[in-house]
């Protein structure tokens, strides 16, 4: 590959270099927190976060771990910058984001530091392309404090449920009602929209359920416009895990396979539109 055949005095320059053999495998998981324009990129050992807010209700994370990527080479303890997912994307794809088997475009991502560009070198078919795109002073995400160890009920299941699940509810509706019980209805996804209530149940003894782990009866309200850009999410994700604290915040975290077969994760946090009273 000839990304591979950079000198070593110029990549001593930089204090991240990210090296993949199939560009798709950042862009499809980027697609999937891309509800806002702009983005923050936290470098760590443990590889890349990409997180995306939305109203400081509503927070989506993307999990890339460092062996994902062919070489990954970071020389501080964390670097962190703010860049516009949109020209991101838009890069990525330069070449059209081939999909034909054996055909794949390889990636080198440089990063010299505070106040430089992102260098992106894509090559495809012996022709490389380089793209520099402006980084931005970092704002602080927020920080849910979702702990595990507050954590009052969670469910796995298998993504193809919850798809038909958001395909036979009525997406009319201005927020998504969850109810986690240990008792019936279990796990209850309603909305109130045009064509009036519906009501999607699962059994804890569903096939799709892969662990149901409730201990008290919470129902809370969010709304589906915060909810929605996680559909994206969803869409190519095989399993998902929905997780409630003690105050009614909502973590979906969704297991996603690349075309490698590795296995990334994408967050979305959401706070509670309001509580409703529990019948």
């Amino acid at each position: 590959m000839p990304l591979s055949t950079q000198s070593q005095s110029e990549d001593e320059q930089y204090v991240l270099v990210a090296n993949l053999d199939n560009a798709r495998n950042l862009s499809n998981i980027l697609k999937a927190i891309t509800c806002k324009d702009h983005a923050i990129f936290t470098a760590t050992a443990n590889g890349l976060k990409v997180t995306v807010e939305d109203c400081k209700c509503m927070q989506a994370n993307a999990f890339i771990q460092a062996d994902i990527f062919q070489e990954f080479t970071l020389k501080e303890d964390m670097v962190i910058f703010q860049i516009n997912l949109t020209v991101l994307l838009d890069c990525l794809n330069i070449f059209g984001g081939s999909t034909v088997a054996g055909v794949s475009t390889a990636l080198r991502m440089c990063y010299r530091g505070y106040g430089h560009p992102l260098t992106l070198f894509l090559e495809e078919g012996g022709v490389v392309t380089v793209c520099k795109i402006n980084t931005l002073e970092p704002e602080e995400p927020i920080d849910f404090e979702f702990s595990s160890s507050n954590v009052t009920n969670k469910v796995i299941l298998q993504s193809e449920s919850l798809k038909e699940a958001f395909s036979e509810l009525d997406m009319t509706s201005e927020v998504l009602q969850i109810t986690m019980s240990p008792s019936h209805p279990y796990f209850r996804l309603s909305t109130f929209g045009n064509s009036g209530n519906a009501h999607y149940d699962y059994s804890k003894d569903s096939d799709m359920m892969e662990l149901f782990q409730c201990n008290k009866t919470q129902t809370n309200r969010y709304k589906m416009s915060l909810l929605k850009p996680s559909t994206k999410a969803l869409a190519i994700s095989c399993k998902v895990s929905v997780r409630t604290d003690s105050r009614g915040l909502l973590s979906l975290q969704y297991l996603v396979q690349n075309d490698d077969g590795q296995i990334c994760f994408v967050e979305y946090f959401c706070c509670p539109d309001e509580e409703v009273e529990e019948e």
